[in-house]
């Protein structure tokens, strides 16, 4: 019975794991990419000035070389990222700035309508 209950809880905790690291992964690219967009073009302009320099050296590879090792560094940091926030335990439910995550909403403000000093208080 032990041994059920046991292998019960790993399963959950490596699906749990899993889910995290999933979740990690999605908001760092969703980071990289709204946050980041400086970097991304400043990547982007690296990338042309280097095909173009490899161009001499590489003619047919050069611009696959470099596109394929700047969307790899870029993948490469996004999943370490979410690993090592996986692996030391910080779950995203835990991030009080990944509200939008998880639907929790906070308005800055309430509606007041036109009609509701009249009947908001009203009682049926």
């Amino acid at each position: 019975m032990e041994i059920a209950q046991k292998t019960g809880l790993g399963k959950v905790d490596s699906l749990t794991f899993v889910k995290s690291f999933l979740v990690w992964s999605f908001t760092l690219v969703v980071c990289l990419l709204v946050v980041g967009f400086p970097l991304v073009v400043l990547m982007a302009t690296f990338g042309a000035l280097a095909s173009v320099v490899l161009q001499s050296v590489l003619p047919v590879s050069a611009v696959l070389l470099v596109v394929g090792s700047l969307v790899g560094v870029n993948l490469l940091v996004v999943f370490l990222g979410a690993a090592l926030l996986t692996a030391k335990g910080i779950h995203p439910q835990e991030v009080h700035w990944l509200r939008w995550l998880h639907g929790d909403a906070t308005p800055s403000h309430t509606s007041i309508y036109a009609a509701c000093p009249l009947t908001c208080h009203l009682a049926r």
